[in-house]
């Protein structure tokens, strides 16, 4: 891997960590370790003032577009041999663009690639709207193509066996809390970081949940009995009673639990019933979709549960239904069989 494509992935990882942790960092601290002259610094920190302000970006997000701005930084350095301009900025070549894009081949998937440019798409922008400058090569960049790859559900049978699975724990407390992880997963839809961000709050006596999600935007999540049941056990299992604002899922030191101990349960879990490897913490919330709507639920209602801004995003788990009803016809039907 070339020196300035590891440097840039080490110091993307480093401006992410940072937002993730202060989420009120302002970009200004940020944006100062870049490579490019104060007047391009300065703009990059008015785009991102803007779009954390106007619209209402989470830390993740922030940090990702941050990120974004810096590779593409870091890459023109390397690329023309000096500091970056607003002018070089915004007279960056059609060649120069693909050369961009082909440096962040070597450490990133198509996925990441395209999230990367729309990022920076996204700032340039910003940048012609308030009038800073356009570059007339981008609107020709192809998106780089991604193929396009179904969810994969588990079965019910499957969901169920590693719910049996989390309450075999000798310890109470712990038997208590891996129930609930996985009923909010499978149960209620819920994305890891969405589970792991609950507080007692949120839960204690609760019959459903009010959940911000991506884009921060906050949707209902009705709390089925077994969840209730689950929040119940989970609280009287407590050495003390927690206070309202504390996390309910709690690591060693008090502090919020971390997405790699549920993997690694879940990992655990999974090897233990033979399961495949695509049985991750995001696969139980595909199955929570994927199940719901072969019971009947409606497109519209499981994009609101499970807070997708798109209904195309939703539209993907028909695809599975559909595939799931071929396989059932041509495995039972008389004339399929010949």
């Amino acid at each position: 891997m070339p020196d300035h494509v590891r440097h840039d992935n080490d110091v993307c990882g480093q401006v992410c960590c940072q937002l993730c942790r202060v989420p009120t960092l302002v970009p200004h601290a940020i944006v100062d370790s870049f490579s490019a002259t104060p007047k391009l610094q300065a703009l990059v920190v008015r785009w991102l003032d803007d779009v954390k302000n106007l619209r209402r970006l989470s830390p993740h997000t922030l940090a990702a577009y941050a990120a974004d701005m810096h590779s593409l930084l870091q890459f023109m350095v390397a690329h023309g041999g000096k500091i970056p301009c607003l002018d070089d900025m915004f007279s960056l070549s059609l060649m120069d663009w693909r050369a961009w894009l082909a440096s962040l081949s070597a450490s990133n998937g198509a996925r990441s690639r395209m999230r990367r440019l729309a990022g920076v798409r996204h700032f340039f922008k910003w940048a012609e709207v308030k009038g800073y400058g356009k570059n007339p090569h981008l609107s020709y960049l192809k998106n780089p193509r991604v193929d396009k790859t179904l969810p994969r559900p588990i079965t019910p049978d499957a969901a169920t066996a590693m719910l049996h699975m989390a309450g075999q724990q000798k310890n109470p407390w712990q038997h208590a809390r891996d129930q609930l992880l996985l009923l909010l997963l499978y149960g209620a839809g819920l994305r890891i970081s969405e589970a792991l961000g609950l507080c007692w709050r949120d839960v204690v006596g609760q019959s459903q949940l009010v959940i911000v999600g991506k884009g921060n935007k906050p949707r209902m999540v009705p709390l089925l009995p077994a969840l209730q049941q689950a929040v119940s056990d989970f609280y009287q299992a407590q050495p003390a009673t927690p206070q309202a604002m504390a996390p309910v899922f709690k690591g060693a030191r008090g502090e919020k639990l971390h997405a790699g101990v549920v993997q690694r349960l879940v990992r655990q879990w999974r090897r233990q019933l033979g399961l495949p490897d695509s049985v991750t913490p995001h696969a139980l919330r595909h199955s929570f979709a994927t199940h719901l709507l072969a019971s009947g639920a409606d497109l519209r209602s499981l994009q609101e549960l499970l807070g997708h801004a798109s209904l195309s995003t939703t539209q993907v788990y028909t695809k599975i239904e559909d595939i799931a009803l071929q396989k059932t016809y041509f495995a039972t039907h008389p004339r399929a069989r010949r």
